[in-house]
């Protein structure tokens, strides 16, 4: 029977299957079918959806558990994992008919890319144009998604009650959309986060949804309070922490046996990398168990008040920046350590190593979200899309 109790124990249920693809994932720059029925049949890619639509409604503490043990058996898989995760919220803020629609079948997943195109309005709904890229998992999505400003009838931009542009998400069936294969990069390869454009696509009314926010919020549970870059950040750090834990893995798999070349004592004698690898579990262990306290302790203050502080947004936009952070230093020691050993395709250190380096340069790993998370604890207003 599925343990529907701990997403983390079903992922570590798939992981070998993933690990064991990790070389074709990377290769074919697509998730086998195989796998991905590994994957749906565990229920991963519904933890965040809502259990009104047939999903686990599970807490971000749960959630960051499932990334972190994806990733830590392959890098690409849990960075599409996460990215389809955090789109699933979307269907809390619409319509419960269209989101039975998209997520009513088992292998449901969407998918979106970053970029804005332009929706005019016309009866019945938009009149949809624009380019989006990094649409990560688009081979095996069901549904795509474009961000897109509003354009009224009249020519004028739609303005939310601040005077920011609006922005809603317009959602179609994958095969509306037009394809460019452009994913030629050094990391996470196998998401295939390729761009993507809508051709003056009709989308009715009931199909544009604008996530986070809270008058358009259907579900009012405590994760939902959660914004969508919040549990992007969760999960995202889950996948830098997961391959760093993976690399550190196999590292101190190598050092029990390898006696480096020129040496005369096998690693694992070695003061130098006995005290780095002591160094490595306190900062990668210490990374997580902070980042899960931090995503427990703003669950509760959702549960007690129904809404989450800045306080909370910005100690979790510390803890999963600072996670990706660490998680890259702990790779970078063990790699660099492993010697020649690591330079090999047929080993399991390079392609976690330039997995690793893909993760830290998205969004959620810039050093500039430390400035903000400083600007609010002077007592300052911190300003940022990403906070």
């Amino acid at each position: 029977m599925l343990d529907r109790g701990e997403p983390a124990a079903r992922a570590r249920a798939v992981a070998p299957v993933l690990e064991a693809a990790g070389p074709r994932i990377e290769a074919d720059k697509a998730i086998p079918p195989e796998v991905l029925g590994a994957m749906h049949g565990a229920r991963l890619f519904r933890t965040l959806l809502p259990q009104a639509y047939g999903g686990e409604q599970v807490t971000p503490a749960a959630f960051y558990r499932m990334m972190e043990v994806i990733a830590a058996a392959d890098g690409s898989a849990g960075w599409c994992l996460c990215q389809a995760s955090g789109c699933s919220i979307a269907s809390a803020y619409m319509a419960p008919e269209v989101a039975r629609e998209i997520w009513g079948p088992a292998d449901a997943v969407l998918a979106w890319g970053f970029g804005n195109g332009a929706a005019q309005v016309v009866p019945g709904g938009y009149r949809v144009s624009g380019t989006w890229a990094f649409a990560s998992g688009n081979r095996h999505a069901t549904w795509m998604g474009g961000h897109c400003r509003v354009i009224e009838p009249d020519g004028s931009i739609r303005r939310n009650a601040d005077g920011s542009q609006h922005e809603r998400s317009m959602l179609v069936p994958r095969r509306m959309a037009r394809f460019h294969d452009v994913w030629n990069v050094v990391g996470l390869r196998g998401t295939n986060s390729d761009t993507y454009t809508y051709d003056a696509i009709f989308v009715p009314e009931e199909y544009g949804v604008c996530r986070d926010s809270d008058a358009e919020r259907r579900i009012q549970a405590p994760l939902y309070q959660f914004t969508t870059s919040h549990l992007y950040s969760a999960g995202f750090a889950g996948v830098s922490i997961g391959i760093a834990r993976g690399l550190l893995d196999a590292f101190v798999d190598l050092a029990r046996g390898k006696t480096a070349a020129a040496a005369t004592r096998p690693l694992r004698d070695s003061e130098v990398i006995q005290n780095g690898i002591a160094q490595a579990e306190a900062k990668l262990r210490s990374a997580r168990a902070w980042l899960i306290e931090v995503l427990e302790e703003a669950h509760a203050v959702a549960e007690a008040t129904g809404r989450i502080t800045m306080t909370e947004r910005a100690m979790i936009r510390l803890a999963t920046t600072s996670g990706i952070q660490r998680a890259k230093e702990v790779a970078e020691w063990a790699y660099h350590e492993a010697g020649a050993s690591a330079i090999m395709l047929s080993g399991p250190f390079e392609r976690r190593m330039r997995d690793i380096h893909a993760s830290s340069q998205q969004v959620h790993g810039r050093s500039a979200h430390l400035e903000m998370c400083g600007q609010h604890f002077l007592g300052m207003n911190p300003s940022g899309r990403f906070f």
